[in-house]
């Protein structure tokens, strides 16, 4: 695999990691009940994509972490996957 595809692949791992640390400290931190209680609420209202546009805000932080470092690479798998969450935010809005 070459070097660029393989900093590609980081960034996008880093960017679902950021997405799933954020989706987890948006539900322990900002629910007012129980984690598995905010998941079936999250389920019971369909509220998947608002969930998880507010997951990706992470991934800000880290798309500039890697643009400061100039690690562009890894920048366009960061990038590439907030763009396949905002397409997948899109879908389940109008599902």
């Amino acid at each position: 695999m070459g070097t660029v595809k393989k900093d590609i692949l980081i960034g996008v791992l880093v960017s679902v990691f950021a997405t799933l640390a954020g989706c987890f400290l948006y539900i322990e931190y900002f629910s007012n009940v129980g984690f598995s209680e905010t998941l079936k609420l999250i389920e019971d209202g369909a509220l998947y994509g608002k969930i998880l546009s507010i997951a990706a805000i992470p991934n800000l932080f880290v798309f500039l972490i890697f643009i400061k470092k100039k690690q562009d690479n890894r920048a366009k798998g960061v990038l590439m996957t907030t763009i396949f969450i905002a397409l997948t935010t899109l879908i389940l809005k109008f599902i």
